[in-house]
């Protein structure tokens, strides 16, 4: 596959062309569309959109005439972000780690405990994820579901990718994030954070390298509008790596599990996945081809392509 660079000539997507000429789109703002009506954002202020930046304020959508805020630590995308007395529950599985102590928990024992599931540990996880994504060196990256960052800060401080997203619906994941990233002294020019929902990802169509999500395709509400969205976002080539779990190490067990399946996921809101078939189904319907995967008990990487 031909690499990708990284791109800073793209498009972007105006709505009225007369705000380019007061309107300094940076880099990083080139990726970034409103959630609403996915048109390009923009910063008048010319400012450099990192997590080095205080100027979330100027952050706005032409078309929908709506700011985007944040704080010291992540930029707020969400639909409901910045609304004063409106605010959502979302499934239990993306409530569960809105909790701020799972959120500090979770890089201090619970994501260690996926090893019982098969996955290797961090570090040959991260091996294996790099080795996928190669194609896409010197591009930018998303980490969706980030999580406390544990997969971000590694991207950042690999230096493959010219612009790293942490990605994540929880505050208090993204807030344990910042504070991992300040006490590790990662550079914070290439380093982005967004509070966003998976299923409406606020970028430009067409404009992301390549999506990692470590160990959240099954929580996601919507494992096919999530992938959909993945697709949508990626450039043509552009390579989209997870990890999840598939419950068939015991066939026996599977005609069971097919069965208990949707009461599972109505009650837990928590996806269960019997075979790669699926998988590849799920990536095929949503645009993504040239499937492949690594298996370590129910542990499962796959790796799938955006049609060129």
């Amino acid at each position: 596959m031909e690499r990708i660079q990284a791109s800073t000539s793209t498009s972007t997507i105006v709505s009225n062309p007369d705000l380019v000429q007061d309107a300094k789109v940076s880099t990083r703002m080139r990726n970034l569309a409103c959630p609403i009506c996915f048109d390009a954002l923009f910063s008048k202020t010319g400012a450099t959109i990192s997590l080095a930046s205080t100027s979330w304020s100027s952050i706005e959508c032409n078309t929908c005439n709506k700011v985007y805020c944040g704080n010291d630590a992540y930029l707020d995308l969400t639909l409901s972000g910045g609304t004063m007395d409106y605010d959502e529950t979302m499934p239990l599985a993306t409530e569960l780690f809105r909790n701020p102590l799972v959120s500090f928990l979770y890089e201090r024992g619970w994501r260690q405990n996926f090893v019982w599931g098969g996955f290797p540990g961090v570090e040959r996880e991260f091996k294996m994820a790099k080795d996928f994504l190669e194609p896409t060196t010197g591009g930018n990256i998303i980490d969706a579901s980030c999580g406390s960052g544990l997969f971000s800060r590694l991207f950042a401080k690999s230096g493959m990718y010219s612009l790293v997203i942490a990605l994540d619906y929880s505050e208090n994941m993204l807030r344990q994030c910042y504070e991992f990233t300040n006490q590790e002294n990662i550079p914070k020019e290439n380093l982005l954070l967004i509070r966003a929902d998976i299923s409406r990802l606020p970028f430009v169509s067409g404009s992301i390298d390549a999506v990692h999500a470590g160990a959240a395709l099954h929580c996601w509400p919507s494992p096919s509008a999530a992938v959909a969205e993945i697709g949508r976002i990626l450039r043509p080539g552009g390579v989209f790596v997870a990890t999840t779990f598939i419950l068939d190490t015991f066939s026996v067990a599977v005609p069971v599990l097919s069965i208990l399946r949707q009461p599972y996921i109505r009650a837990t809101s928590n996806n269960l996945f019997l075979s790669e078939d699926e998988l590849e189904d799920l990536c095929k319907a949503c645009g993504l081809t040239g499937f492949s995967c690594i298996r370590n008990g129910p542990f499962v990487m796959i790796s799938a392509t955006k049609r060129t």
